[in-house]
């Protein structure tokens, strides 16, 4: 079926147009030209691609409102975590990532890179029958809020470097790289030849996976050309940790067992060396910045601007879905590096949108999507020119600086128009929030 949209603005390789007109046919753009609207599907404001939204747990959605109440830090948050880990069965999983996910779509995200640790039951023991339960339950919830999904199985061995698991972390482990890997393979092969499904690796970090076992997961991502993600160097006391058993970084242990590369994406990246810095810069490795969850979990501010003039391409993640507004993650990038510095104008506008669109879903496994281009991925997000945020701009910087999720009016994902006027095709998402959370508490 053919569609065609008109949108007021949008903004091609180019740069930003009006009068455009997308024609869509299936999943795909198929032809770009400029012209009046005629009987085209009108799509008024600024339309930009889709947005990627590299890093997500979407079960700590239920933590909001919750862990920002009285002090701590990270480690204070992470048991807060595990709680509702525990908690968590197929379908209750599956009822809160649909809602998290449409809340993505609301904001703008057309995939998700879903960052997967929460394999197995309370007890640690596989699922019966099928031991990737939970990960074909966000596989569903992502194709019912119209999201692409990378689903990104995570191997986690040790509750900490040369500690063993306790608590819900049992539920995370499979006891060693090699029966992760069959596990993987399995979950790989039930999605092989699905366009909208890409499955990929993740190291869960250095505290979660020795050194000796990181090989098989990188031989998984080299074996199926998929993405490899890992968090890196989030905690200063991880780091000291790392470099009291390895004597090397986190960066330079993942560096030394093959683990960084162009399909390669370090998450948070926040506490770097120089080496560290040219390790991830000389090898492509993508570097996803959380700024919203690193300032409420007080991790610190990453070194992006750094490790983006060595070469790695950085992506952005709403991680622990603080909030979900990769507008917010975007220009935080900038707004971080202003408060380290004291300078201004480290990002253009172009930058900080080709990190929350292309160079995200590249990462996720996706290169043909986020632009507008003909064969493409028929992701279009439009956002609102005339909101009290917006008003009087009609720039890019319009949208980078000064929109939040709460602007965008209008989403078609892979061709299919999942929110229009402001409203999911699910309906009411706060009210599909409310309750799946409620059942965890």
């Amino acid at each position: 079926m053919s569609l065609t949209y008109w949108c007021e603005r949008a903004l091609l390789p180019g740069g930003l147009a009006g009068d455009v007109l997308v024609e869509v046919e299936g999943a795909r753009i198929t032809r770009i030209e400029q012209g009046p609207p005629g009987t085209a599907v009108r799509l008024p404001g600024l339309t930009v691609p889709g947005l990627a939204n590299a890093h997500s747990h979407a079960f700590h959605r239920a933590l909001r409102g919750v862990t920002q109440q009285g002090k701590g830090d990270f480690w204070t948050w992470r048991e807060q975590m595990y709680e509702v880990a525990a908690r968590l069965d197929p379908d209750s999983y599956l009822r809160l990532a649909t809602a998290v996910y449409a809340e993505m779509a609301l904001a703008g995200v057309t995939c998700v890179g879903e960052f997967h640790y929460l394999h197995h039951d309370r007890d640690g023991r596989p699922y019966p029958g099928d031991p990737n339960v939970m990960g074909h339950a966000l596989i569903r919830a992502a194709r019912a809020a119209g999201l692409r999904i990378a689903l990104l199985d995570a191997c986690y061995l040790t509750g900490g470097l040369g500690s063993p698991l306790s608590g819900a972390q049992l539920r995370f482990s499979d006891g060693s790289a090699e029966r992760w890997a069959v596990r993987a393979e399995a979950l790989a092969a039930a999605y092989e030849g699905q366009h909208d499904v890409e499955i990929g690796a993740a190291i869960h970090s250095v505290r979660a996976v020795p050194a000796e076992q990181m090989p098989v997961v990188a031989d998984f991502s080299h074996r199926h050309a998929a993405p490899l993600h890992m968090h890196v160097s989030e905690q200063r006391a991880e780091n000291a940790a790392c470099v009291e058993m390895y004597a090397a970084t986190p960066v330079q242990v993942l560096h030394e067992r093959g683990a960084l590369g162009p399909r390669s994406t370090a998450v948070h990246a926040t506490h770097l060396t120089d080496v560290d810095i040219e390790l991830l810069g000389q090898s492509g490795t993508c570097v996803c910045m959380c700024p919203t969850t690193e300032r409420d979990l007080a991790d610190g501010i990453g070194p992006a601007r750094a490790v983006a003039d060595r070469g790695a391409k950085i992506t952005l993640g709403s991680d622990s879905h603080a909030v979900i507004d990769l507008f917010e993650e975007a220009r935080a990038v900038e707004l971080n590096e202003r408060l380290r510095t004291e300078k201004r104008g480290h990002w253009s506008a172009a930058d900080l949108l080709a990190a929350a669109t292309c160079a995200g879903h590249t990462s996720l496994g996706f290169p043909d999507a986020g632009l507008l281009v003909p064969g493409a991925w028929a992701d279009l997000v439009s956002v609102r020119l005339d909101s009290p945020r917006t008003a009087g701009a009609s720039e890019l910087e319009a949208i980078v600086y000064a929109a939040t999720a709460a602007d965008v009016h209008s989403v078609v994902s892979a061709g299919r128009r999942v929110v229009e006027e402001g409203r999911h095709v699910l309906g009411d998402v706060g009210a599909l929030l409310n309750e799946a959370i409620a059942d965890l508490r």
